[in-house]
């Protein structure tokens, strides 16, 4: 597979989570709350992952690292109801600006842990995704004052939780393939979820008798199922630093799909941020030429 296959699966990836707000605010206007959005994210993400794998599987396999896969799972749950709590208390462009925090915090994480200093292509790429951030989101001459303090609380947690799972899914787990390692960490996750959100939708009848599935469908394809096959290809051969960097795309499509499905205002000045975050995104995989490879466990 030629090399730039890898960094296009982590921007696909990274633009599945982009949606996930828009459908998270639809599911609230239809009168859902965001944990009962994020939880029938993860019972029906688990229940596609359980689908793929006995079409693929004649049986279940054998689980190996299953540190790796318990983390990851933990890790995917927690990004999910931190960043679907910040959105009760932000609009969903600060949510999402707040959440975009990961780059630099898993980039300094990937330097932290292989004990390297930041390149000086990864410093200038970090500088233009802030800068375009900020534009890209619209938030330079909105009123923040207003915001509670727990908005900004649960939108930073989100970012360090997603920059911890962007670390833990790059670590190979040697003899598991795609499908297998997706059925392990949807089951962690899916049991997350069953102890600290709303797992009685399932048998008060809300999941399916309200419509609530319909998201959730949604939710667990664009939130579980492609960005963690991808995910687990791609970042244990570009590295989760350079990941980090690319997986910048959720915003731009964060704002596209507030601007096309919640009838969002685009203004010139979030153009100009998008392209800024897509250079800023490009400029590290120009210069990369031995993309990190993440031992095996």
């Amino acid at each position: 597979m030629k090399n730039w296959i890898y960094p296009l699966m982590v921007v696909v990836a990274a633009s599945c989570y982009g949606i996930l707000s828009t459908i998270i605010k639809v599911a609230m206007a239809n009168g859902f709350t965001a944990a009962e959005a994020v939880t029938s994210q993860y019972f029906i993400g688990f229940a596609l992952a359980v689908l793929l794998l006995l079409f693929t599987k004649r049986k279940i396999p054998r689980l190996r690292g299953w540190k790796v896969l318990a983390l990851s799972g933990t890790f995917t749950a927690a990004t999910g109801m931190v960043y679907g709590q910040s959105l009760v208390y932000l609009p969903a462009s600060l949510a999402v600006v707040l959440l975009f925090q990961f780059t630099w915090i898993g980039m300094f994480l990937d330097c932290i842990v292989h004990r390297r200093w930041l390149k000086r292509t990864e410093a200038v790429s970090l500088v233009l995704l802030f800068g375009g951030t900020i534009l890209a989101a619209g938030v330079i001459d909105a009123d923040l004052s207003s915001i509670p303090w727990q908005g900004w609380a649960w939108g930073i947690g989100a970012a360090f939780c997603f920059s911890a799972f962007m670390f833990v899914n790059g670590i190979k787990v040697e003899g598991m393939d795609t499908t297998t390692r997706l059925f392990f960490v949807s089951f962690a996750a899916a049991i997350v979820i069953s102890i600290f959100q709303t797992p009685e939708i399932v048998w008060n009848g809300q999941l399916f008798n309200e419509g609530l599935w319909v998201y959730g469908l949604l939710l667990g394809f664009f939130g579980i199922i492609m960005p963690i096959c991808f995910f687990s290809i791609a970042v244990p051969h570009v590295g989760s630093g350079l990941a980090s960097i690319l997986s910048a795309m959720e915003l731009p499509v964060a704002v596209i799909a507030s601007v096309l499905v919640l009838n969002e205002t685009l203004t010139i000045l979030q153009v100009v941020g998008i392209f800024v975050i897509l250079f800023g995104m490009v400029l590290p995989s120009i210069f990369s030429r031995n993309p990190k490879i993440v031992k095996p466990v």
